[in-house]
């Protein structure tokens, strides 16, 4: 029976070079039914399993072989791989390192270790890593650009420039060393530079959406918005990724600005976060001045607040029955279907008001008044990635706020918990969460206060819709509709902006911001 096992094991891995999976399988399990501790097809049962994106039923069989052979490194690094493609990138971390004990120069494991060490935000070992398969092979360019993702996590800025700059060396038609390298000029300010890097990106792969997405938002940060908002579009481009917006499946014509929108029934919707609905429902009524009858589509906790918007002839909440319609948008195409500039953005002071009774509610709530009040939030506790730059710590940002003659109201629903303790101990700012149930109760807050201060949340939106002057603490190459220098928002005439002078670093904006409080007149 040991030779026609051999035999058979001979024909599978025939079968399996030749591509006929198949018929490799169907000898596979044959041996394996008479022998299940066959190493060989294990082995290559799992590879076969893990071509056919069938990783968890590959660990299964690469870790039976490995336990029949516990030193094989060919093994264990399958497994690794395998067990990261079926989602258990903790068991995958400690047999990509197994492997690299059993293979010091196991190249593949290097840069599959690296991989997984950086995705656990572990950039200092994954340094490591990747400098050990850069030992093995210094002339692949996909490491360079691997060690300067990993430099760039560190925020060693220059020095992954330098890596990519490396890889581009070794191989100049590598895009995603371009692509790579332009998003570190863009967190460096360096915009130019990283339109450069995404153009060339892009014209080496027509279909890699987000170098399009990043340009885009380059563009619109210098206040090129013709371009910015043309390639913005970008956003709901499939291509080589899955990070994009999918456009709604509605069985009309999507709405882009090519045909006239007189006496035409459009939808119009949502797409990101609550801040863009508020910052785009402003062209609600630049649709209605074009003879477009609006019928608007609102997130639950908007709709009260966005129903007083002018402009829509019929409002709905999400999740209900649509209305018949002939086309459809997302509010974040208008400015692109609109052909917006800076110049011909709609700068309502104010767009969006409070509810009046609720007003009344929350003045009852904070009693006489006898100093200025000033609203604030600080932090998002949303899970955004890009949260660092848009969230201080409570304890850092009191730093703004002096107390004589000021009383502070806090904004935010909600409050991280690296900051209850603190905010116990301070004492001196009023919360009111749990009776914020929606933004109408948020937007008729900001109406009792006398001024807003907020890091780039949803709250400066909503408050400079409402025509509340706002002060926004920025970092130092904040979202793109702050552009990159200016202190004043083409979008909301109320707002003042306060930009951090170094990466990272708040001290000038916390200053500034005392300041401009210092100034405000007594009650």
């Amino acid at each position: 029976m040991g030779d026609k096992l051999n035999i058979m094991l001979e024909q599978a891995i025939n079968a399996f070079q030749q591509g006929s999976y198949e018929s490799a399988v169907s000898i596979l399990n044959k041996i394996l039914q008479h022998n299940s501790k066959n190493l060989p097809a294990l082995h290559i049962l799992g590879l076969i399993k893990a071509s056919q994106e069938k990783y968890s039923e590959s660990a299964e069989l690469l870790g039976r072989a490995l336990q029949l052979n516990p030193n094989d490194p060919s093994i264990s690094y399958n497994l690794a791989k395998a067990l990261y493609d079926s989602g258990a990138p903790n068991t995958s971390l400690i047999h990509y390192q197994k492997t690299t004990k059993l293979a010091p120069n196991y190249l593949e494991a290097w840069i599959g270790y690296a991989k997984v060490l950086s995705e656990f935000k572990r950039y200092e070992e994954a340094l490591s890593a990747i400098n050990k398969s850069i030992q093995i092979n210094p002339n692949l360019a996909e490491l360079w650009s691997n060690k300067g993702n990993i430099l760039h996590g560190l925020k060693c800025y220059d020095e992954a420039l330098n890596a990519f700059k490396k890889a581009i060396l070794i191989n100049p038609d590598f895009a995603d060393a371009y692509y790579n390298q332009g998003i570190t000029q863009h967190e460096l300010g360096l915009l130019n530079d990283a339109i450069t890097s995404f153009k060339k990106t892009i014209s080496l792969r027509p279909n890699f959406a987000s170098a399009r997405w990043n340009l885009s938002l380059c563009n619109l940060q210098l206040g090129n918005y013709h371009e910015g908002f043309a390639n913005y579009e970008s956003r709901t481009m499939r291509g080589e990724e899955n990070n994009y917006v999918k456009r709604r499946g509605l069985d009309r014509p999507y709405w882009l600005g090519l045909e006239p929108i007189e006496n035409k029934k459009i939808l119009l919707y949502g797409e990101q976060g609550f801040g863009d609905y508020i910052q785009f429902c402003r062209y609600v009524k630049t649709i209605n001045d074009l003879g477009g009858r609006v019928i608007l589509e609102c997130p639950k906790e908007l709709y009260d607040l966005v129903s007083r918007l002018d402009g829509y002839t019929e409002i709905v909440m999400e999740g209900e029955e649509l209305p018949d319609f002939d086309c459809h948008s997302s509010l974040l195409s208008l400015p692109f279907a609109l052909k917006s500039s800076i110049d011909t953005i709609p700068k309502n002071k104010a767009y969006l008001s409070a509810d009046p009774n609720k007003i009344n509610f929350w003045l009852n709530k904070l009693g006489a008044k006898n100093k200025i009040r000033v609203g604030i939030a600080w932090s998002s506790t949303s899970g955004f990635k890009g949260d660092s730059k848009r969230s201080l710590k409570l304890d850092e940002f009191v730093d703004a706020l002096p107390s004589d003659r000021f009383e502070y109201i806090c904004l935010q629903k909600e409050l991280k918990d690296s900051d209850k303790d603190f905010f116990d101990s301070y004492g001196k700012i009023k919360f009111f969460g749990d009776q914020i149930n929606n933004f109408d109760d948020t937007a008729a807050l900001i109406e009792c206060v006398d001024l807003v201060i907020s890091t780039c949340t949803s709250i400066p939106h909503l408050s400079g819709a409402l025509g509340k002057r706002t002060l926004i603490l920025l970092s130092y190459v904040p979202d793109w509709r702050w552009l990159l220098t200016e202190t004043k928002s083409p979008w909301y005439p109320t707002v003042k902006l306060f930009r951090q002078e170094k990466l990272d670093d708040w001290s000038a904006p916390l200053r500034g911001i005392k300041s401009e409080i210092l100034k405000m007149d007594r009650i």
